[in-house]
């Protein structure tokens, strides 16, 4: 586990225009991530229909849509972004095949959990603290943002879990890229528009997930309500409908959206489909 201060890469790759960027939505909480040069990929899932990921204690939920890339189809890597230990965001294609040293930034448990796998490249970070990302010319800063997989309690049986604040530095201001990561909205996401107004995009881990009866991710009310307080320019909805865990189709959230006013601050993806962005 390395100091979470500074991760120095490698100069190389094709480098992006330094305001041209692209979410590029592979499925679940799987995306990728390319802008000013860097290459990274979130909570990595690639497990096809009908597979099924574990989600602890013996309990499994089965994948119910193919992603739209498998893992070998993707272009290098620069670092892989995990928001938490759990089988529909780290699965077994991604145990196997993916190169054991490419840099994860993660929690502090998920963290212990990849490097007894072999993952010995990994950056853990705690509520608010932050890791800065060189690359040639470009920096990006990640800081790690309040998360809680679950009503209160929860936390005793479920997984540490964190949302992420990128902040690419390749042109001025900053392009600010917030995701949710699995959590409900809690009291300390209010901190959230204080320490980062200015959100260009959103990403939002939806689905409205149930285990054992109990809600441990956002549904569409929740996503709604979560545009309305980290206040992004533009908010994109993940995570809702790939496992049979999910309980909140995406259909709530377009209703909720659109009874909120906020139905044009929204863009929606469909699994192989890119929203391509740019700076200021």
């Amino acid at each position: 586990m390395q100091s979470a201060h500074l991760l120095q890469l490698p100069p190389g790759g094709s480098p992006a225009a330094p305001a041209e960027g692209s979410i590029f939505f592979i499925g679940n909480a799987t995306v990728l991530i390319r802008y000013a040069g860097l290459t990274i990929l979130t909570d990595p899932t690639f497990v096809h229909m009908h597979e099924q990921v574990s989600i602890g204690y013996g309990m499994h939920t089965t994948r119910l849509t193919d992603p739209a890339v498998d893992i070998g189809d993707l272009p290098p890597l620069d670092l892989v972004l995990l928001s938490h230990f759990h089988g529909d965001h780290f699965d077994q294609v991604a145990e196997r095949e993916l190169d054991r040293a490419l840099p994860i930034v993660t929690t502090p448990e998920a963290a212990r959990a990849l490097e007894r796998r072999g993952f010995g490249n990994t950056y853990s970070l705690g509520t608010w603290g932050s890791l800065v990302v060189a690359k040639g010319d470009t920096r990006l800063r990640i800081t790690a943002a309040p998360g809680r997989h679950g009503p209160p309690l929860a936390e005793m049986v479920l997984p540490e879990v964190m949302g992420s604040v990128l902040e690419f530095e390749a042109g001025a201001p900053p392009y600010r890229i917030y995701i949710t990561g699995d959590t409900l909205i809690i009291d300390d996401l209010k901190e959230l528009p204080r320490r980062y107004p200015g959100i260009d995009l959103a990403l939002l881990h939806l689905g409205g997930t149930r285990v054992l009866g109990v809600m441990v991710t956002m549904d569409g009310q929740q996503g709604a309500e979560m545009i309305a307080l980290a206040d992004p320019r533009l908010a994109i909805p993940i995570h809702y409908d790939d496992y049979d865990v999910f309980a909140s189709p995406l259909s709530d959230f377009e209703q909720a959206v659109s009874a909120a006013g906020l139905a044009e601050r929204v863009r929606y993806l469909q699994r192989g489909e890119s929203y391509r962005f740019g700076g200021h």
